[in-house]
């Protein structure tokens, strides 16, 4: 898979737990700021899901496994989606805690990914 994209997911969705973390510290729910940094995010991981499944056709295949590359690429996609719905139901500090929280869950699932998929040359 893309090692650069994966890399880039995981860098830019700590720096939106950074970012939503410190909303959260500073007593603030999510902002229309916050929502396009979850957007741009969504649409890396948007892009790695469709290279993921374009590799996959094209016969290159996971270390792990398809199915489980497959569904660890679809939960990837949902993490900051999902959290985000959380965040506007509520409108507190703890929405943006719950973007933060989503965030570093993505860039977990992102290592997982790399893993799942196999080094190059090993």
């Amino acid at each position: 898979m893309l090692d650069a994209l994966t890399v880039a997911i995981g860098v830019t969705a700590l720096a939106l737990a950074a970012w939503c973390g410190h909303a959260a510290w500073r007593d603030q729910p999510t902002k229309d700021w916050h929502f396009i940094g979850m957007a741009v995010v969504t649409v890396l991981v948007l892009l790695q899901l469709v290279v993921g499944v374009v590799k996959l056709a094209q016969g290159e295949k996971a270390d792990e496994g398809a199915v489980i590359f497959v569904a660890y690429l679809i939960g990837s996609f949902a993490a900051v989606p999902a959290a985000a719905l959380l965040s506007l139901s509520e409108r507190t500090k703890w929405g943006s805690v719950t973007v933060a929280a989503g965030a570093v869950v993505l860039a977990v699932l992102e290592v997982r990914l790399y893993d799942i998929w196999g080094t190059p040359g090993a």
